[in-house]
């Protein structure tokens, strides 16, 4: 199993990353809270990582911090949760928000969240409460990437309909919250926050 990659980041085009190793480009799949916080390309990353073998295919999930990763597999035991959906939660809300929504039972908070409806919301509720709390522990900041992207805004609307959210939406949502010289990070950033009415 790979639980770790430290290497050069290739390529960031959320939510998938190529990070080289030793000449071997692994791709994976991470949450825009880890993006938000990547160095820029050609420089040296380190990523804990989930290794997903299944009878469909091998997938490579990255992150920076343990909380995330915590949270990520222990929302995989919840039933009707894969791994879209996980990465989904990371990141429209932080670890710490995300035990807090749980311990207070706020399902209609969580259903705002991508891909997670009433009855997904109530099993997280059940069967997330009891380990939720010990995930937290410190969150890194949300800053952005100074590097600005020839075409941000639509590199963002593609990354939303990869988070889940409908076209429709997703460029209301950009059109929306969208301002001259923002990066794809801060843009995504700012949209997950008006999807969640923060």
């Amino acid at each position: 199993m790979i639980g770790r990659l430290r290497g050069t980041l290739i390529s960031k085009q959320p939510p998938w990353l190529l990070v080289e190793v030793g000449g071997v480009g692994y791709e994976l799949e991470a949450p825009m809270s880890t993006i938000y916080d990547l160095p820029a390309l050609g420089k040296e990353v380190i990523l804990l990582t989930h290794h997903s073998v299944k009878e469909d295919g091998v997938a490579l999930y990255g992150f920076q911090h343990e909380s995330e990763r915590a949270l990520f597999r222990n929302l995989l035991k919840v039933s009707g949760i894969g791994a879209k959906i996980a990465l989904a939660v990371l990141s429209g809300v932080s670890v710490n928000d995300f035990a807090r929504l749980v311990q207070a039972g706020d399902v209609v908070a969580l259903t705002k969240i991508p891909g997670i409806g009433k009855k997904t919301a109530e099993r997280i509720v059940v069967e997330l409460r009891d380990r939720v709390g010990v995930l937290g522990a410190s969150l890194p900041g949300t800053s952005a990437p100074s590097v600005t992207p020839l075409d941000p805004a639509g590199e963002a609307a593609v990354a939303l309909q990869q988070l889940g959210y409908k076209s429709v939406e997703v460029a209301r949502l950009v059109q929306k919250v969208a301002a001259a010289g923002d990066s794809v990070e801060s843009i995504i950033r700012k949209a997950l926050r008006a999807a969640l009415g923060n």
